[in-house]
């Protein structure tokens, strides 16, 4: 009876004891997971330290073989962190590694026949990596790509400056210039030779081609670049009246040569390029600068999410180039593109551009399988399409979409062709000679907090049709737009029509200086289509909101074959400023400020203009329903 009466009582402490016992193993189980998840997560990183591989700051011993151990070591350890102490490091191509590359927008075959690139720090399959500089400099010589990211994800490269010992530019300051006689200064990071009253220019391990130069005349005063020619000072005769002081005697009468400027010399071939990131991922380059760069600058190829900040290419030891040719170079990317805090400073080409490739279909061999063909010269042999990659066909000379498809099979033909086997069939409209674009290689893009400077060419090409962001940016006397938004299948093909751009509060401060009268506009949307095909349109939904501009010759906007266009809150100043193409300030010129054709939904409102001619709205191929005014504009529909 008794333990009848206790029985259930017991059973109830039992069963509460085991529930408190499991919950408590439950509760030590979880505890002892986190303090083992915690413990393994707090651990520090694997440190590597290039001095535990012979390699000594300030040494100016070669460092390859030493950063290349280290690097290999780094593999060995998930999460390393390369370091290298405070100091200088030099790079010699010898002992490199070497890889072979095609790299867009850079030789063609005839150019540069071998693709092998010498590498001077070459992360190759690597992930979760820090490369930290620690403020150090390294040194280039010769011709090298400094460093290379090929199949990488997860790294981040810091706190270090690119130089090289001899750059592959020539530089040469005019101190006195007549008709018959120029007397100019060598820079001191210029190798040069005098054979047969003739000079040379030369340096590690190469020659340049005196057939082949490409010169340009800066002004680091005026912060200006103008197209030259080495041509009239090599057919001259050259003697050294110092060392690095040279005199020229010959006919100067028809050249743009003026003392106190520098002519800047370089071979044509971009047979290398700054920097490399090649098929990777989620990669960051933060308080990097590149004080010389030989051939196209940092390039960025089939890569996917990319976070670039503080990043100055900046001339130094009173050099004023600081690129053979473009700053940062993006093709075939994806995911997320940021560019932040970034200083562009003394290029020889554009300081950023974004694009795709479009490629020309050669042949059908049935309704889903095409052959098709890299087109322009300096663009081929490296992969353009993946499987499951979407692709868009393009009516080249409209560029209009006319469908789309799912990559099947991709077959590498040759160095120019592909085969590819799409899901759906070739659509109507599309025939040999139209293009493919591939579409999942398109990033987003922002641009924020930059400045543009000191360059022949362009600020800003964008062609993308993901979103875009230029925000807070200073373009300070680009030679041309200092944005453009172009697109072409017939030409350099860099595809990429854009649909959600938004350009806001940047300054723009005499842009334009270097091209033909009527033409240097600061923002130009001007896709290549050479067929206007009814209610379509290249670009779309372009809004240009809360900027300053400071023209000079009094032209602002040129856009074409754009739907929704939005010019808004703007701030348009007249500036006196002189250009060295001697421009007067088009006070009587019949170019527009703004220059529409076949353009529709296009809203100018909100804007203070203050310009010394009046404020002209030139419309070709569209209706006055295409355009909507505020007040203070002329329109003229043509």
């Amino acid at each position: 009876m008794f333990y009848s009466l206790i029985n259930p009582f017991i059973f109830r402490l039992n069963h509460q004891v085991i529930f408190a016992m499991n919950h408590f193993n439950h509760i030590m189980k979880a505890f002892i997971t986190f303090l083992f998840v915690a413990s393994v997560t707090l651990l520090p990183a694997e440190t590597i330290s290039v001095e535990d591989f012979g390699v000594k700051p300030h040494s100016f011993k070669d460092a390859v073989e030493g950063v290349k151990q280290a690097i290999e070591a780094c593999k060995k350890h998930p999460d390393a962190k390369l370091v290298f102490p405070e100091g200088r490091y030099d790079f010699w191509p010898d002992k490199a590694e070497k890889r072979e590359y095609y790299v867009s927008n850079t030789t063609t075959e005839t150019e540069c026949p071998s693709k092998i690139k010498h590498i001077g720090l070459l992360f190759e399959n690597m992930k979760n990596l820090t490369v930290e500089g620690n403020g150090s400099l390294f040194v280039f010589h010769g011709k090298m790509v400094t460093w290379a990211l090929d199949h990488c994800e997860n790294i981040r490269l810091q706190n270090f400056t690119v130089d090289f010992e001899r750059p592959t530019m020539s530089e040469i300051t005019f101190r006195e210039v007549t008709p018959n006689v120029i007397v100019g200064d060598v820079h001191p990071d210029s190798r040069y030779a005098i054979m047969d009253n003739k000079l040379l220019w030369y340096g590690d391990q190469w020659l340049a081609n005196e057939n082949n130069y490409f010169s340009i005349l800066t002004d680091i005063v005026a912060g200006t670049e103008l197209y030259s020619s080495f041509s009239p000072l090599n057919e001259s005769k050259v003697t050294e009246l110092k060392p690095f002081q040279l005199k020229f005697e010959g006919n100067f009468r028809d050249i743009n040569y003026q003392a106190g400027k520098t002519l800047t010399i370089r071979d044509h071939i971009r047979d290398h390029v700054g920097a490399f990131i090649n098929l990777s991922k989620n990669i960051q380059l933060d308080h990097i600068t590149m004080h010389y760069m030989h051939g196209l600058g940092i390039v960025s190829q089939f890569s996917e999410n990319l976070t670039y900040t503080a990043i100055n290419i900046t001339p130094s030891r009173k050099r004023t180039i600081a690129g053979f040719a473009d700053g940062m170079h993006f093709s075939g990317c994806k995911g997320h593109i940021k560019v932040e805090n970034c200083n562009f400073k003394g290029l020889h080409d554009d300081p950023m551009n974004i694009h795709g490739t479009f490629l020309q279909i050669k042949e059908i061999q049935s309704p889903t399988r095409l052959i098709v063909r890299f087109m322009h010269g300096q663009t081929y042999g490296f992969p353009a399409f993946f499987e499951n990659d979407t692709v868009a066909f393009i009516y080249s000379k409209a560029v209009q979409t006319k469908g789309k498809a799912i990559v099947k099979k991709v077959v590498l033909l040759s160095e120019r062709e592909i085969e590819i086997e799409l899901s759906h069939p070739v659509p109507s409209g599309i025939h040999t000679g139209d293009c493919l674009e591939n579409l999942t290689w398109t990033p987003s893009l922002e641009v924020r907090n930059c400045r543009f400077e000191m360059t022949n060419t362009r600020g800003l090409l964008i062609t993308t049709p993901k979103k875009v962001v230029v925000e807070n940016n200073y373009f300070y006397r680009t030679g041309m737009y200092a944005i453009q938004i172009a697109c072409d299948a017939g030409s350099w093909y860099e595809s990429g029509e854009v649909r959600d751009v938004l350009i806001q509060n940047n300054i723009f401060e005499e842009c334009g200086y270097n091209r033909v009268s009527g033409d240097s506009y600061t923002i130009a949307i001007n896709p290549e289509n050479h067929e206007v095909v009814k209610k379509h349109w290249v670009h779309r939904n372009v809004r240009i909101n809360g900027n300053t501009f400071k023209v000079f010759d009094d032209l602002v906007l040129k856009a074409k074959s754009t739907d929704s266009l939005l010019f808004e809150n703007n701030i348009v100043e007249h500036s006196n400023w002189v250009t060295p193409l001697e421009k007067s300030d088009n006070k009587e010129s019949n170019f527009p400020a703004f220059q529409l054709e076949n353009c529709t939904n296009v809203i100018l409102k909100n804007n203070t203009i203050e310009i010394q001619k009046p404020v002209v709205i030139n419309c070709m191929q569209m209706k006055k329903s295409d355009l909507k005014a505020g007040k203070g504009f002329q329109t003229e529909i043509k």
